[in-house]
């Protein structure tokens, strides 16, 4: 409206003028209604075309949004594991603190693993101790076996002594037997050291090494009780928490609830621009906005960064071919905003929807010396444009509570 009155006041009203008082026509006598466009033609075609283009430049190098918004983020209340829940620490709506539990899971089947691990633990020492014993008897075994071979090489030493002497007394069959009885007592010798030998094997690696399993099956059993209480990990507060003891618990098909954190957003706007704004939103750009929040206030804003991809480009790979025509949104520009005043945010809860406007300017570049001449003339032109839409925001804000109290 304002572009079209702006464009009428140097368009129309000349061309009336000339030929009001030029031409000497009055209005309802030579100038009618029937025959209006003919006098004014050249006002009204002109008017036509400048307001087009005012309206043109202004929405480009000033875009308006009418999505804004406080985002902020969720922490999802999920446990490592599934199960039924025991204990409820928290109610709905209720301000939690980091390290504060939430809810406990039951674990009476991995209290009852972690007394079996103790269990192994106690018997595996209890062996330990009493393997002292099995040494010391596999000890007087090797021992007796040893003392066996040795009378039994004696008397095959004194036997085969007679023989050599050719001494009649000794037989053939005697020496045969003397001689199994050696190779038996050795024998008996190897396999009692043998024994020894693994009774202190198992003394020194094979129940340590058992007792270290039952150590970290004990630890396994205990870290699952621990994970089984839910802790906050921020301060925030509890919502959409319904839990009560009894309820299954899943990670994955059954949440317990969301955590909303009171550091969320670091005090970040999003605002939605149309892609045709993609080469004039700069980080660093103004930015006016207002919401229904905090109505009647105009909260200035600056580009803190612009996203580089457009969201409605993104695909998951799947087992079908994606058909670009399925894409009916086109898809928007995505810039964040951060406040010149944090204190202006105050009273604007998250998730808070706003409109706002954005505004070019490039009054740097031509101190500096870029743009210079008939096109600095021409940028100080446009930036001045900016005006209409802050009037136009400002009349929102205005009739804002009037729209939402008594038009919705």
């Amino acid at each position: 409206m304002l572009e079209l009155i702006f464009s009428a006041l140097i368009t129309i009203v000349p061309d009336y003028l000339y030929r009001r008082y030029k031409q000497g026509k009055r209005w309802g006598h030579e100038i009618t209604l029937f025959n209006i466009w003919y006098e004014l033609r050249w006002g009204l075609t002109s008017c036509a075309i400048l307001a087009v283009t005012l309206i043109t430049v202004i929405f480009y190098f000033h875009p308006s949004t009418r999505n804004v918004s406080a985002a902020f983020r969720t922490i999802t209340i999920l446990s490592d594991r599934g199960g039924r829940v025991a204990e409820v620490y928290v109610t709905n709506n209720e301000n939690v603190t980091a390290g504060q539990a939430i809810f406990r899971l039951d674990t009476t089947r991995q209290e009852a693993a972690v007394e079996t691990a103790r269990r192994r633990i106690d018997e595996i020492d209890a062996a330990l101790g009493v393997i002292v014993t099995d040494i010391a008897a596999a000890q007087a075994q090797v021992e007796a076996a040893e003392a066996d071979f040795r009378q039994a090489s004696d008397d095959l030493n004194r036997r085969q002594s007679l023989a050599e002497r050719n001494d009649a007394t000794v037989s053939e069959q005697e020496l045969e037997r003397l001689q199994t009885a050696v190779s038996r007592a050795d024998g008996q010798r190897t396999a009692a050291i043998a024994a020894l030998d693994g009774i202190k094997l198992r003394q020194s690696t094979l129940l340590p090494a058992q007792r270290e399993s039952a150590r970290a099956v004990l630890v396994e059993a205990e870290a699952e009780i621990a994970k089984s209480t839910v802790v906050a990990e921020v301060n925030g507060t509890v919502t959409q928490f319904l839990l009560k003891p009894g309820d299954i618990v899943n990670p994955i098909l059954r949440p317990a609830g969301i955590l909303v954190p009171d550091v969320t957003g670091q005090g970040r706007f999003v605002a939605a621009f149309g892609q045709i704004s993609v080469s004039v939103l700069k980080p660093g750009m103004l930015v006016e906005i207002t919401c229904p929040a905090k109505p009647l206030v105009i909260i200035p804003m600056v580009v803190d960064e612009v996203q580089d991809a457009i969201a409605a480009g993104q695909f998951r790979p799947g087992d079908a071919l994606v058909d670009q025509q399925d894409r009916a949104r086109p898809g928007t520009v995505t810039a964040f905003l951060m406040p010149i005043f944090p204190a202006h945010l105050d009273h604007i809860p998250p998730g808070s929807a706003c409109v706002g406007v954005a505004y070019t300017s490039r009054a740097q570049e031509i101190e500096d010396g870029d743009i210079t001449g008939f096109s600095a003339f021409i940028a100080r032109i446009v930036d001045g444009m900016g005006i209409a839409n802050a009037i136009v925001l400002r009349a929102q804000a205005i009739l804002l509570p009037v729209k939402e109290l008594v038009f919705s």
